[in-house]
């Protein structure tokens, strides 16, 4: 079994334990360093990024506007196929280095005629501004693969075509089980994502 493979099985087990749960004796909650990044900043401040990095990270804006979306896009947010998606791609850059490619998507009666249409940063991150909207996160759903990287991204991360990535693709969903957003990242490696588990 190759690292792609085997990636794919170990996660997809472990949503389905959590699942699961609920038939047997053991039930639990994950939780995982993403929840900074799903929710609204307060009043001033900047997204959990530019946070996080203390000034030392950044994102660059490189398009905005109507594409269709991948396949596991369009299946997360349930889009008819053949309908497209209002896209914001942007590069996440560590110390001047670019270490992710994030596209996040976004149905078309959600976005359009708001900021996130707009080939401009939103203050506070897209998160504030869904919320805003009446759209935040109650689930979020994360599924992380291993593969090579294709030519673009090789060029964009400075690494040989082929060389190891890890994609993540994230949905967030309301309370009552609405997506509102799917992203995904495409991440430079070394990268540590971690996780964690509350047990009943």
């Amino acid at each position: 079994m190759d690292m792609h493979q085997a990636l794919k099985v170990e996660v997809r087990s472990l949503r389905e334990l959590d699942n699961m749960a609920g038939d047997r004796l053991m039930s639990g909650k994950w939780n995982g360093a993403s929840k900074s990044y799903v929710a609204p900043q307060a009043p001033g401040m900047a997204d959990a990024w530019t946070q996080e990095s203390a000034g030392r990270g950044g994102q660059r804006l490189t398009e905005v506007g109507e594409a269709p979306p991948p396949d596991g896009v369009r299946a997360a947010l349930r889009l008819p196929l053949g309908e497209p998606a209002i896209v914001r791609r942007r590069a996440i850059h560590l110390d001047g280095e670019v270490i992710e490619l994030t596209d996040s998507y976004y149905p078309k009666p959600i976005a359009t005629g708001t900021p996130l249409a707009e080939h401009k940063k939103i203050r506070g991150g897209a998160p504030t501004l869904l919320a805003s909207l009446g759209y935040q996160a109650g689930r979020v759903i994360e599924e992380v693969e291993a593969r090579g990287a294709t030519a673009e991204e090789a060029q964009q991360f400075a690494l040989t075509p082929g060389a190891p990535v890890l994609t993540l693709l994230r949905t967030n969903l309301t309370n009552t089980g609405q997506p509102y957003e799917a992203m995904v990242m495409v991440m430079k490696v070394p990268r540590v994502l971690r996780y964690e588990m509350e047990v009943d």
